[in-house]
């Protein structure tokens, strides 16, 4: 089995590689959010630079713990104790940055998943309670890291707290999905040619939400495993929420932008996923949105 140093060095490789390329989607991105109004500056621009600062912040602190495992503290603690200290500070900001990214990204899929169920309480309401409390047991296992001491195992700490959060952040990432893709699905029948103008979206949502519950899923299963392969799965999760969140918007752009529909209203679906909805599909989607908010 991988050791935890060895684990170490992997994952900051993998971050490192998957950073880059959330580096390169946020930019694209901002250069199509930017020329867009509304939803997509007062809130997608923001949430994905408050991503990519995360992801930043994340990744130093990575190469900063590195450093001083194999380089400064090499002579003195060794890179596996030092990597075995739970309750070292930058291991717990570390953590706690990794339990917000997925929590502000889910919380955009949530507000997605509202407003197309036609601004649906049932909806609304659940999604936010499973978000709040899997956000709240996140920042709880911060805690109860924080009161370990040396030599412990994160697998004797609190396995079950740490299960219960991965579980839950991959359902909420499916279930929002599913309902997303259902939603737009099922619209297909009030709209001309409604399932091949409608199928370029829903294949964007499924692909990524598809990835993201991939990752979580690899992740769960190398701490259920008990295996060191967790690290890396775990330290690609904040760029991999990242290039999640931009490869949808700037897939609704180039895939769905390309099908101009001069008389379709400024807004639409589309902006819920970055683009500005002179499509046909943004143009048939906001007819099925006016239609039910009318009726409720």
């Amino acid at each position: 089995m991988i050791s935890l140093p060895e684990a170490s060095l992997l994952a900051l490789f993998l971050e490192t590689l998957f950073y880059g390329v959330f580096f390169t989607f946020y930019w694209l991105t901002l250069g199509i959010l930017l020329k867009k109004y509304g939803v997509q500056r007062g809130l997608l621009l923001p949430v994905a630079t408050l991503l990519l600062c995360i992801a930043t912040a994340h990744l130093i602190i990575d190469f900063i713990r590195a450093l001083e495992a194999f380089v400064l503290n090499v002579d003195t603690i060794g890179a596996d104790a030092y990597y075995s200290n739970l309750a070292s500070p930058l291991e717990l900001t570390k953590t706690a940055l990794y339990v917000t990214q997925p929590t502000v990204a889910d919380s955009v899929l949530v507000w997605r998943c509202y407003v197309l169920n036609n601004r649906s309480l049932l909806v609304g309401i659940p999604g936010c309670i499973v978000l709040l409390a899997n956000g709240a047991i996140g920042y709880y296992i911060v805690w109860c890291l924080s009161r370990t001491v040396a030599g412990t195992s994160v697998y004797t700490t609190i396995p079950g707290l740490i299960t219960t959060f991965y579980i839950l952040t991959m359902l909420i990432s499916i279930d929002m999905t599913a309902l997303i893709s259902w939603r737009i699905w099922r619209s297909r029948r009030s709209i001309s040619g409604g399932s091949a103008e409608l199928l370029p979206v829903l294949i964007v949502i499924v692909e990524g939400g598809a990835i993201y519950a991939t990752s979580v899923l690899a992740l769960l299963l190398a701490f259920l495993t008990g295996s060191n392969g967790q690290y890396p799965a775990m330290d690609i999760g904040p760029p991999v929420v990242g290039i999640v969140f931009c490869l949808v918007i700037l897939q609704v752009h180039f895939c769905v932008g390309n099908n101009p529909q001069p008389s379709s209203p400024s807004k639409s679906f589309t902006n819920l996923f970055g683009e500005q909805g002179e499509q046909n599909v943004g143009y048939g989607i906001e007819r099925m949105i006016q239609e039910t908010d009318h009726s409720v």
